[in-house]
């Protein structure tokens, strides 16, 4: 195994160019674990270290763009406020040494579907950056898991950002595991109100191939908040809208059993996530709304 170690972005596209099979590593949280198993022997290791853009992070006006190495811990202490979907599912990382040490681009690159980052990105509908000599060119979230751990980047391009939408809403991520700390997930679930385009956004995570949105139960609650007037009059959300919302989120998954769970237990477990942070965002809407009236 060769070790490559470019010094700038413009060095380590050369790189990538010229050695397309070459394996990116930044925290290496995941790549790491999968050679130390010997699970996989890449001819070339690409640390990227050494390009302190990766981990920067700028705040515009309506997105943030999140440098591909920006550990999790940082995501926490500073944009809780912009992306607080995501912050709370960079809470639940495995423990504090590697939230200190990964990021999301180390997630989107390896495309697990038990990543903790997918379902925040899926749910605030995330853009990545992928850059290549070539150019560069931006990828929806929704376009970028093609399959089992593969993703759609070519293999001459390297992430180097995330751009994601600043909340105008609030946002949820909850995850089943057989313990709080330093464990992958069971199932996940990120949700994310989008009150200035009165639309719903979710991701679920490791209960499918991929990472993937639970599209119909989007739509059914859409409508749903829209024809009650739940988004104008603030109400409480019907145990009706509530069930069917959990129950169309159940039907997203295609699930494996293996030995963290079955199958139909990661079903009802993404079910039960979905009543559970539909109640947890709606009532932080209600909440603000009412403050928004108040004042």
């Amino acid at each position: 195994m060769d070790f490559l170690r470019p010094a700038s972005w413009e060095e380590a596209l050369a790189a990538k160019a010229e050695h397309p099979s070459a394996v990116p590593i930044a925290g290496g949280t995941d790549v790491m674990v999968e050679i130390n198993f010997d699970h996989r022997r890449p001819e070339y290791l690409m640390d990227l270290n050494r390009i302190p853009e990766l981990t920067d992070w700028e705040v515009g006006e309506e997105s943030v763009r999140l440098g591909a190495s920006v550990p999790y811990t940082r995501i926490m202490e500073h944009l809780r406020t912009e992306l607080p979907g995501l912050a709370l599912a960079a809470h639940t990382v495995a423990s504090p040494q590697i939230r200190n040490r990964g990021g999301v681009g180390g997630n989107l690159g390896t495309a697990s579907p038990a990543g903790d980052a997918h379902p925040a990105l899926l749910a605030a509908g995330a853009e990545v950056e992928a850059v290549s000599v070539r150019g560069t060119r931006m990828i929806p979230i929704d376009d970028f898991y093609t399959g089992v751990k593969r993703n759609a980047l070519a293999p001459d391009e390297l992430i180097r950002a995330v751009h994601v939408s600043k909340a105008d809403g609030p946002q949820q991520f909850a995850k089943v595991g057989t313990r709080n700390a330093m464990v992958i997930a069971v199932c996940a679930f990120g949700l994310a109100l989008h009150p200035a385009t009165r639309t719903v956004r979710t991701g679920i995570g490791s209960a499918a191939p991929t990472p993937v949105r639970a599209r119909t139960a989007e739509e059914f609650l859409a409508a749903a908040l829209e024809e009650g007037g739940f988004w104008d009059n603030g109400k409480v959300v019907t145990p009706s809208v509530a069930q069917e919302f959990a129950r169309l989120c159940s039907a997203a998954c295609n699930p494996i059993d293996d030995v963290r769970g079955t199958a139909g237990y990661r079903r009802h477990a993404i079910g039960v996530l979905a009543r559970r942070t539909l109640t947890w965002t709606w009532e932080s809407y209600r909440t603000a709304a009412g403050e928004g009236k108040a004042a």
